[in-house]
């Protein structure tokens, strides 16, 4: 049997955390947003994720209940280099993203070691500026606050303190170390110590300092969160005394890997975490957004108060308009690609490969096959789900397809020249040849059904025929290619001429 054809609500490619019934069930965003920094900005919050080696970059998501997102800008069209996790705040009526971009193979030139940007905006909307470099060099994950001096900082992993001019648009002064984290029993099984992540917030007399502790990957326990206090952005720091506040204790939760949290003051007047975790049976789908409600002891220390995060918890505030999920099913006919697509190992010139074309989306050959293309990617949030599009006008020298992907070196999918289908699996070219008739154009499908993998092609989109191999993806992880990445639909052209696409359908299964 073929595949379901179908365009979908537009709400296609995202489980709903809004169970309209005054509750939500986690995860709030479903998919690949790893390391989540929140900004309240009055009644509005914003929420950015580490966007690694993606362009454009720094997806902005709005809501107005910290359950329902929905996507408004990417502030970095052109990223330098990959991307770890960001810091976004607002400071004196301007909102500032702080970065910590990472060497990568595809941008050399960036140089050996990790840098920290900024960039800042006038509206969150944008424009936001071109990077400005701090100066920082050899540390990630920044995190601002502003002192009871009324002087700007940045705490960086390790965990470091650097002071920043009054613009916040560089160092003005050495990265100093300022606190040792809260450790661990020696036999708790953990990736790594890896003292990250740090987040600050000002309630009441104290300073709170959030931070991240396990290694975010390895074993489903690894990940978890700290808390320490001082009355002074200068310390001294008091760990929590019931540290960690999130941690992940057994494989059987439904959550893995938790941490990297914001608090953040909800609509309701309560404090929220929000952080990411990987989800039990679904590494491939990456660190997905979590939501949990916070209570306050009398001691002013915070207590996670979510309980099993697989059941359904009281919304922050039951607003009557829920923002939109982001659509995935896009026509590719422009004049621009929407917030669901973004290239892989991306040139700073990337984009000048696409042209749009009535309506499809041509898009230049790169590179000799997807490990080294820069596929077109769309985040997968769903256990179940199939992608679709069509092929056709393919150029002499040009080979294009349709992948489901993880990185250069893990992918699997159907590549075609016009007259012959190449396959892939594990990350290279199969042995397996596929008979395809030529003809102009090829519609082909995958379906990731929980991990089972099955590929189609049709030359109508009527009448389908299955590929003769059956693929399972359960291992297509960070924890088997050592890259904090997901496994996402994907397209891809590559050689020397160029390969048009149209009509991509995402949708969900079940």
């Amino acid at each position: 049997m073929g595949p379901k054809l179908a365009w979908g609500t537009g709400l296609e490619g995202r489980r709903i955390a809004d169970l309209g019934d005054g509750t939500y069930r986690n995860p709030v965003l479903a998919g690949d947003f790893p390391d989540p920094t929140v900004l309240k900005d009055g009644a509005d919050y914003y929420l950015t994720t580490s966007s690694f080696d993606a362009s454009p970059g720094l997806l902005i998501h709005h809501s107005r209940d910290l359950v329902n997102w929905a996507p408004l800008t990417f502030a970095l069209p052109r990223p330098l280099t990959t991307v770890f996790a960001v810091d976004l705040v607002k400071h004196d009526g301007r909102y500032f993203i702080y970065i910590p971009f990472i060497p990568s193979p595809w941008a050399p030139e960036f140089g050996p070691a990790p840098r920290i940007f900024v960039i800042h905006a006038d509206r969150i909307e944008g424009p936001w500026s071109e990077p400005v470099d701090l100066g920082i060099t050899g540390a990630i994950d920044p995190g601002h606050v502003v002192g009871e001096d009324g002087k700007r900082y940045l705490f960086l992993n390790g965990v470091r303190r650097v002071r920043l001019t009054d613009d916040g648009l560089a160092a003005d002064g050495p990265a100093e170390h300022v606190y040792d984290g809260w450790r661990y029993p020696e036999d708790w099984v953990t990736e790594a110590y890896a003292l990250e992540g740090p987040k600050l917030f000002r309630r009441g007399d104290w300073f709170y300092l959030v931070s991240a502790v396990g290694g975010t990957a390895g074993p489903p326990t690894s990940h978890m969160v700290t808390v320490a206090r001082s009355r002074s952005v200068h310390g001294p720091w008091e760990d929590d005394p019931a540290n960690p506040v999130v941690r992940t204790r057994s494989a059987d939760e439904a959550w893995w890997s938790r941490g990297h949290a914001t608090a953040v003051e909800g609509p309701d007047g309560g404090w929220w975490l929000v952080y990411h975790g990987y989800e039990h049976g679904f590494r491939t789908l990456g660190r997905q957004v979590l939501l949990e409600p916070v209570e306050w002891t009398d001691e002013g220390w915070m207590r996670a108060a979510g309980g099993d995060l697989s059941a359904p918890i009281r919304k922050p505030a039951d607003l009557a308009a829920a923002c939109p999920v982001m659509p995935l099913s896009d026509p590719l006919a422009g004049p621009a690609l929407g917030p669901q697509w973004a290239f892989y190992a991306p040139a700073r010139d990337e984009a000048s490969r696409v042209r749009f074309t009535g309506d499809a989306l041509r898009l230049t050959g790169k590179g000799t096959d997807p490990s080294d293309a820069s596929p077109l990617t769309v985040p997968a949030g769903d256990h179940a789900y199939e992608a679709e599009v069509t092929l056709s006008r393919i150029e002499p020298g040009a080979h294009g397809g349709l992948l489901l992907f993880f990185n250069r070196v893990l992918f699997l999918g159907m590549g075609w020249d016009g007259t012959t289908m190449t396959t892939y699996s594990g990350g290279h070219r199969s042995h397996w040849r596929e008979q395809v008739a030529p003809s102009d154009s090829l519609r082909l499908c995958i379906r990731n059904d929980h991990h089972i993998v099955t590929f189609f092609h049709s030359p109508d989109g009527r009448d389908w025929t299955r590929h003769g191999v059956r693929f399972e993806t359960s291992g297509y992880n960070a924890n088997t290619a050592s890259d904090l990445l997901s496994l996402r639909p994907a397209l891809f052209a590559a050689g020397r001429g160029a390969v048009t696409f149209s009509d991509f359908r995402y949708r969900a299964l079940g």
